[in-house]
């Protein structure tokens, strides 16, 4: 190869991997702005509404794409674990917007930074990976995290907070099923999520059921919208550069939730919770990035879709 067309590929490289950092930070900011638009409307509608009507206009943007690729519905690898991955899937999303209706987004956000953490231990665990010392020290040091964002007291240790724990560690189980799906294409995990959400939120939509305003059915169009162009953007980011250059900066969705929670709900966000988040954001980039160093396979820190 000439010195000329190895610039050139390194060049093309390089773009490749700024396009690629560039959309996992414009997907970050979507899904926190999602979390945002959804934590406001919580506040006058009910969960069950939420998922319903966001997942209406999700699926009716992933329409096309569905129909082009509608080969791909009918040869689903293990069924059973596609369903079992629906079904926690829909309630993860769940408990993150009702944890939102009691708690400050940030400190949702704060608990769902700990998946990566979650993860490793579960691996560990459940699957029989080799986890080292090291990785266990940083599980630890994480979880110590976790227990400082909710507070070091006994009125903190609220069911809300329980709600958005639970549902970060569902979501850190949903993120190993998924390791072992990897070949369902993506249009098809994506579609089966909002389908599971649309059909609980057609479960308990009428329980306490609002009649929507246009202006509220553009918000719910909107939220699903928004979520739908970010998992997008990372699935494109992924293909354009390595998961070990892009991964970590969707840690940068606390900031998002920081400033959303100030700027839209007044929620000023505590010393502890602060702190826990970044003890939470130094264990998992060095859990991200020792499995690195050892060839495994990073896992994602996707917001719920």
């Amino acid at each position: 190869m000439s010195l000329l067309a190895k610039i050139s590929a390194h060049s093309d490289e390089r773009s490749a991997r700024l396009a690629g950092i560039g959309l996992m930070v414009l997907a970050v900011f979507m899904f926190s702005f999602g979390d945002a638009t959804g934590k406001f409307i919580v506040a006058t509608y009910s969960v069950g509404q939420l998922l319903l009507l966001r997942a209406c206009a999700a699926l009716l943007f992933l329409a096309p794409m569905i129909w082009r690729q509608r080969r791909h519905f009918t040869r689903l690898e293990r069924p059973r674990l596609q369903l079992f991955r629906v079904a926690l899937s829909t309630l993860e999303v769940a408990a993150f917007f009702l944890a939102t209706v009691y708690l400050p987004l940030a400190d949702v956000v704060t608990y769902y930074l700990a998946c990566p953490i979650f993860v490793t231990a579960l691996s560990a665990i459940v699957l029989r990976e080799q986890v080292g010392w090291r990785r266990w020290s940083a599980i630890l040091i994480g979880f110590l995290g976790v227990l400082i964002a909710l507070h070091p007291s006994t009125q903190s240790y609220s069911w809300p907070a329980l709600i958005a724990l639970c549902g970060s560690m569902s979501f850190a189980v949903l993120m190993l099923i998924t390791r072992s799906l990897r070949r369902t294409p993506d249009i098809v995990m994506a579609t089966s999520q909002f389908v599971g959400t649309f059909l609980l939120g057609a479960v308990l939509a009428p329980i306490g059921w609002v009649r929507p305003t246009p202006h509220s059915l553009g918000l719910f169009a909107a939220a699903g919208l928004i979520s739908v162009c970010a998992l997008m953007c990372v699935n494109r980011s992924l293909k354009l550069a390595p998961a070990s250059v892009v991964v970590p900066y969707q840690y940068s969705m606390i900031v998002w939730a920081v400033i959303f929670g100030i700027v839209v709900f007044g929620d000023l966000p505590s010393p502890a919770t602060l702190v826990g988040a970044a003890i939470i954001i130094g264990a998992g980039l060095y859990i991200f990035l020792r499995e690195r160093s050892l060839g495994r396979e990073e896992t994602a820190v996707n917001p719920p879709a």
